[in-house]
């Protein structure tokens, strides 16, 4: 989480103010509205809502989650597929990188704990006192010192996140967030984030398919999880076709952008499981969810490599 916050170049997204608002606005608000209403049937039925939530944070939880775009599995596709260098990659991290903000400020409000209000405002000061110290050291230092204070400073964020309440993941994105990419070489931290990835992320994917729970639900977890993928897919593409409609993208450029800003994986499976150890979310959407993230990324190579191949002329001069 850490490493995606600190991918973000607000710098970048704030250049290209305009485009990079409405793409994202509309990339997330879309599937969001999809996701919600799709929530809204969901609490018709028994099973689905956690034994500690509240309606709308449910609803918001399920919404936000079809929402999701998986920055770190986007930058590893796009590597895969020879375009996260081209000025198309480029645009597509600058939506992705907006809507990780808002995905991580809406989590921050479905857990905000009304008891505990008094800790996580503190902790939201605190974070911005020593931040603004942190960024001020951090400009001093040399390169190779950088890393060690980056992980010093992420494990304070961390359990600081979830000692106010929020989860530890909330305060491992803002401590990557606030950190700027040239701080540290490219490659070195392309090389941890691939170490990461290869190293700790099949760890936590074994630790999530030991959560999964395949004996509730039944069939009802596998029309969820349909319906979910519906939503989320339809909701992402429908978005960047009405962003590329008010934009005047080429034809073609919306599929690739709406395909890619979709793909689910880490993020989402990071999200859901958030949703489920705060009980927002019962264990049979936990599943639907966790299905429905691995069907969405599952889809995004197979139908965007065609689509490159066909309209390589796009990527080479977007900008």
């Amino acid at each position: 989480m850490t490493i995606a916050g600190v991918e973000l170049d607000l710098r970048q997204a704030w250049a290209h103010r305009r485009e990079s608002s409405i793409t994202a606005g509309l990339a997330l608000g879309t599937p969001l509205a999809f996701g919600c209403l799709t929530a809204g049937l969901m609490l018709l039925h028994d099973g689905w809502i956690g034994p500690r939530a509240m309606a709308w944070q449910f609803v918001l939880g399920i919404g936000m989650a079809c929402a999701v775009t998986a920055l770190p599995i986007l930058i590893l596709l796009m590597e895969k597929l020879a375009i996260l260098r081209q000025p198309i990659g480029q645009r597509i991290l600058r939506y992705a990188s907006l809507d990780d903000i808002a995905i991580w400020g809406v989590l921050a409000l479905i857990l905000m704990d009304w008891v505990r209000v008094g800790r996580q405002l503190g902790f939201f000061v605190a974070f911005a006192l020593l931040g603004y110290a942190f960024r001020a050291l951090m400009r001093r230092l040399a390169e190779r010192d950088r890393w060690y204070v980056a992980l010093i400073w992420l494990t304070v964020c961390a359990f600081g996140a979830d000692w106010s309440g929020l989860h530890f993941m909330v305060g491992a994105f803002l401590a990557g967030a606030i950190m700027d990419t040239e701080w540290f070489d490219q490659e070195r931290m392309d090389r941890l984030r691939q170490h990461v990835l290869l190293v700790v992320m099949p760890v936590f994917f074994l630790s999530t398919g030991l959560r999964t729970n395949w004996t509730l639900g039944g069939e009802a977890v596998f029309v969820a999880a349909g319906i979910l993928l519906v939503a989320s897919v339809g909701g992402k593409l429908l978005g960047a076709h009405l962003a590329g409609r008010l934009l005047n993208w080429a034809r073609g450029e919306a599929n690739i952008i709406g395909w890619l800003l979709q793909t689910k994986a880490l993020i989402m499976i990071i999200f859901a499981n958030i949703l489920l150890d705060k009980q927002v979310i019962s264990s049979e959407a936990f599943t639907a969810l966790l299905l429905m993230a691995v069907a969405s990324t599952m889809l995004t190579v197979s139908v965007v490599a065609p689509e490159l191949q066909r309209l390589r002329e796009i990527v080479l001069r977007s900008n």
